[in-house]
């Protein structure tokens, strides 16, 4: 029996916040190019030719390979343990494909690229998160949120970005002259994360390595994971959440761009009015889980989203419409480190990426389902139809939270492999 101790609260305290701050900017590049990918979507439908399903399509590839890769990637994390490592795996695996893209003018090339991708970019978080989580046990709902807003970080700035450079380049030339900063980041936390833990061996703070489990054992433990019926509830109310969110990104744009006549540039603006708005919730609906609990929170954030979504439909077609999208994010966005957070207080101990594997898994067989699903209801009853699709899912993510149990642990700090 091999027995692990985390490092205490104190030591967490202690830690800089700087390696917060780096872990974030990596997570706000895994979706800097997503983001910059549904911008790009409405040009490559146009020049490729393709129907609402067919591009709807493209990104449930993409989801799909996540919703496959996430739960062994997150077992391999906990195997592996060479958290920089695959953190700079990951980035590099998300923007080569982007790269290809950007050469292919086949509609079956885009969907493997998009199935690469789907791979690469949920390696992060069964990798990211859980190691912020043990680095700073003492704050791991605040150190979940800022994490979080790195992505709001990465999905705003994108297609503002992204929204300029196509009033002046191509979108081929755009994607090329994307994939630099995933590579320089990539080689930059390599680096910083191997400082930090030769740091942590010099100080004899660092963590004996897990012993090696067979497969048999893994299979178990995994097991145990899906028995846990908070981890579950969690775990498919996020992934409608994630069907809301992924089919927005999709047709928000779309709609911005076919049904209102929005230029490129206004478009990429309102996509980050979206991501901001999510940006500064992220903070408040961290800092309020701590107080109140994650359940209120969560549960308040989602009904908000649809009751935003019901108003867009009915101002599907004015300036109100541009409004309540930057309304919407807020609630949109703002539960995303919470889940997190409390998903990992009901995870048994010594397997934090597994779970948080599981997690992504489920959201990325949401994610995947949102796009061709909202695709296909646009193709048979309008554009705007769609939106109702997204209400729908949003209160189904709400219901399964509030079925999922209270009594949840605390943080553990000794974990013991059998």
């Amino acid at each position: 029996m091999a027995v692990m101790t985390a490092a205490a609260s104190g030591a967490g305290q202690q830690r800089s916040f700087r390696e917060v701050w780096v872990i974030s900017l990596g997570h706000a590049l895994t979706h800097w190019y997503p983001a910059t990918f549904y911008l790009l979507l409405p040009l490559i439908g146009k020049e490729l030719g393709l129907d609402y399903a067919q591009i709807g399509s493209i990104l449930t590839a993409q989801y799909v390979a996540g919703a496959i890769a996430n739960v062994p990637g997150g077992i391999l994390v906990d195997t592996v343990g060479r958290k920089g490592l695959l953190m700079a795996i990951s980035l590099c695996w998300i923007g080569i494909p982007y790269l290809l893209m950007g050469e292919s003018h086949a509609y079956w090339m885009m969907l493997g690229c998009a199935t690469l991708v789907g791979i690469g970019n949920n390696l992060w978080h069964p990798t990211a998160i859980p190691w912020l989580a043990d680095r700073f046990p003492s704050r791991k709902g605040l150190v979940m949120a800022f994490h979080g807003m790195g992505a709001n970080v990465g999905d705003a700035v994108a297609p503002l970005v992204i929204g300029v450079l196509l009033q002046s380049f191509n979108w081929r030339t755009v994607v090329t002259m994307n994939v630099l900063p995933g590579i320089a980041v990539a080689a930059f936390i390599l680096m910083y994360v191997g400082r930090l833990q030769m740091a942590d061996v010099r100080a004899g703070i660092a963590k004996a390595k897990p012993a090696a489990l067979g497969g048999v054992q893994r299979l178990r433990m995994l097991g145990e994971l899906l028995r846990n019926r908070a981890l579950v509830t969690l775990a498919v109310g996020a992934a409608f959440r994630s069907m809301t969110q992924s089919a927005l990104l999709t047709f928000l744009p779309l709609y911005l761009a076919r049904m209102m006549g929005y230029p490129t540039s206004w478009i990429g603006a309102c996509m980050f009015a979206l991501q901001a708005a999510g940006f500064i919730a992220a903070p408040i609906a961290g800092y309020c889980s701590d107080k109140v609990g994650r359940r209120q929170i969560i549960m308040s954030s989602m009904s908000m989203t649809a009751v935003v979504i019901g108003f867009m439909i009915f101002a599907g077609g004015t300036g109100w419409f541009v409004l309540l999208v930057a309304l919407l994010g807020f609630f949109l966005f703002a539960v995303r480190a919470v889940l997190q957070a409390w998903l990992l207080d009901a995870t048994p101990p010594g397997m934090g990426g597994s779970a948080i594997g599981l997690l992504f898994g489920t959201q990325a067989v949401g994610q995947a389902l949102g796009p061709v699903c909202a695709g296909i209801v646009a193709d048979h009853y309008g554009l705007m139809a769609a939106f109702y699709f997204l209400a729908g899912t949003i209160v189904m993510a709400n219901l399964l939270v509030f079925v999922t149990p209270s009594n949840l642990r605390e943080e553990p700090q000794v974990v013991r492999l059998d």
